[in-house]
């Protein structure tokens, strides 16, 4: 009998149908790319803040170092060759990307872009760049850059989860979404760095002895991460779909993928790939070339279509959760009842 009426729990929700349901909401309320193509519209044409100085006082001190070092002059010419190297890209890199928050901020297609040389060109001349003057500045900028991004990031999220599922279902206020979205943003910077300090102190020490040592601990390391990924990828849409809080929004991700993890990787997985590898044909056109605006509107949309994807699955899986342990609880009960 309780086989039975377990057998009569309807199916869990597909990744196909949860994947049709976002890009339905997308196509219907197109205005919802607007963040991320405004935010990707201004990384391409706007300034580019730039550290190139700083890293370049920084490394001037430690080649003085290194060279008032016993280092054979062999070494010492590649430690200095590879420095300039690390000035020069770390020059490149545009920190006004830094406003790309994880895990809930405003997805950009350019704050990882790195052109080949300073000022980049773009269609409307050469980009603009804001020199750093010191890290005191720089400790400023990334801090006011994380708060937009959080800020940025919760209105968001906020705005695709009631497209996506309603009002009364995923209502949640601005300032609810804002203040969640500091408290959870906060728990993963502090969990970032209490799991990278010893990685990578282990990585460094692994190069030392044995540089493939090393490479293959990287590799299985990454293949861990991904396993992690599942549990952690629905943390923040407690906060939207279900209106609770960073802490318990948390427990109730690791929770579902504790009892649906086949199927939430699969979902998981489709939606790394879907934005992975559309982002190389995005990147595909140069910075000073007008299709760049086709790929930051396809990069805005797929995201988007995306978000609102895991929203709907999030939903339908966590009241499929609901139906299950419910049946569950009834056949259990159901021996004693007739006692």
């Amino acid at each position: 009998m309780n086989v039975q009426k377990l057998e009569s729990l309807p199916p869990p929700p597909g990744v196909i149908g949860s994947l049709r349901a976002g890009f339905d909401v997308v196509s219907r309320h197109v205005a919802l790319i607007l963040l991320p193509l405004i935010l990707d519209l201004f990384l391409w044409l706007g300034p580019r803040l730039s550290v190139g100085k700083v890293y370049s006082s920084l490394a001037v001190e430690w080649l003085a170092l290194i060279n008032a070092s016993s280092i054979p002059g062999q070494d010492l010419g590649k430690i200095t060759e590879n420095t300039s190297s690390m000035v020069d890209l770390l020059g490149r890199v545009n920190w006004l990307g830094w406003v790309r928050t994880i895990p809930i901020g405003i997805p950009s297609l350019m704050s990882g872009m790195i052109p080949e040389e300073l000022p980049s060109l773009t269609p409307l001349g050469l980009q603009d760049v804001i020199q750093t003057s010191s890290l005191l500045s720089l400790v400023g900028w990334i801090a006011l850059l994380t708060l937009i991004g959080w800020v940025g990031g919760g209105l968001y999220f906020r705005w695709v989860s009631e497209t996506a599922l309603g009002v009364q279902e995923a209502g949640i206020s601005s300032v609810r979404a804002i203040i969640q979205t500091f408290i959870l943003s906060v728990l993963w910077v502090v969990a970032l760095m209490v799991v990278s300090v010893p990685v990578v102190s282990i990585l460094t020490i692994l190069i030392l002895i044995n540089p493939a040592l090393a490479s293959g601990a990287l590799l299985v390391m990454s293949i861990l991460a991904f396993w992690l990924v599942v549990p952690l990828f629905f943390t923040p849409h407690g906060i939207f779909v279900r209106r609770q809080n960073a802490l318990y929004s948390v427990v109730a991700s690791l929770r579902m993928a504790r009892f649906t993890l086949p199927a939430s990787s699969l979902f998981v997985f489709c939606v790394l790939i879907l934005s992975t590898g559309l982002n190389y044909l995005w990147s595909v056109p140069p910075s000073d070339s007008w299709m760049t605006l086709v790929g930051i509107a396809g990069h805005a949309f797929i995201t988007t279509a995306l978000l609102a994807a895991s929203f709907v699955y999030y939903r339908d899986m966590t009241l499929w959760l609901q139906t299950v342990f419910e049946q569950l609880h009834q056949n259990q009960s159901m021996p004693s009842r007739q006692a």
